[in-house]
């Protein structure tokens, strides 16, 4: 694995960083193909609303240029790009002047079984909620717990992902993906303005649906409704789309949307 620290080749952190005091951070997940990151305009969009939202100085033409020069080292993996408020104090009060602090690390590209992308995937059922916070929903922030513990649920090669739910009982997404169902050609994925991952290929995945007229909605999404969808599907920025074929002992088809919307992901993750 390689690494930068602030633009230069490092594998070593201060111990007073407040990502690892506070996961006061951000980080987005990059698929790297042929020395170039994909998707980039919007994993930088999302990383900047991000900044914004919680207060973190952020010179995105910089890291830009460094996401740049680091995949075309990478050539082909994953870029995880950190930010965090840099070093602090003992205490929550964020340090003034604040100067943030940029990580990147690079690894290979995960190896998925093909049948993931072919046949479809079983989603096991978290018993891990979500909790409410609309300050932090749709961030990528460094607080990641919910997710660890979902994760630890399952350990049998049966089940590719997890799903979660929200505390009111609202299907919200995968442990590391987003969640899709299509009812009678009607796309549709749950609302995240109280909890989860805003993802840059879920957001992509609408817009194209947008640009062929394909019928989308953001709405908040009951279990019952995804047991009764024609279709379900997974997506993130490095697998691209997943079909889902069970979710314990209900089973879905994969339907010629999901096809499309496959091809359409596979494409944009390589450059």
């Amino acid at each position: 694995m390689q690494s930068w620290v602030d633009g230069r080749p490092a594998e070593l952190l201060s111990v007073t960083d407040r990502g690892l005091a506070y996961g006061d951070g951000l980080f987005e997940t990059i698929a790297v193909s042929r020395g170039k990151p994909t998707l980039l305009d919007r994993h930088m969009a999302r990383l900047q609303a991000g900044c914004v939202r919680l207060g973190l100085p952020l010179d995105a033409d910089l890291v830009r240029d460094e996401l740049l020069r680091f995949s075309a080292a990478l050539g082909e993996g994953v870029a995880k790009l950190i930010v965090t408020r840099g070093d602090g104090q003992r205490g929550y009060a964020p340090p003034q002047p604040t100067v943030a602090r940029r990580i990147l690390q690079g690894s290979g590209k995960p190896v998925y079984p093909g049948s993931h992308a072919e046949r479809g995937i079983r989603l096991f059922p978290c018993a891990t909620r979500l909790s409410e916070q609309p300050l932090l929903a749709g961030l990528k922030h460094l607080n990641r717990l919910e997710q660890v513990l979902a994760r630890a649920e399952w350990s049998d090669s049966e089940h590719a992902e997890g799903l979660m739910c929200s505390l009111s009982g609202l299907v919200v997404e995968g442990v590391f993906s987003n969640l899709f169902l299509v009812k009678d050609g009607r796309l549709s994925t749950p609302d995240l303005s109280g909890y989860g991952v805003a993802g840059v290929m879920r957001a992509e995945l609408l817009a194209q649906a947008a640009a062929l007229g394909i019928d989308a909605e953001v709405r908040g999404i009951t279990l019952d409704e995804l047991l009764a969808a024609d279709e379900v599907f997974l997506c993130n920025s490095v697998y691209g789309v997943w079909p889902v074929r069970a979710l314990q002992a209900h089973d879905w088809p994969v339907g010629p949307l999901t096809r499309k919307l496959q091809a359409i992901a596979r494409d944009l993750l390589d450059c």
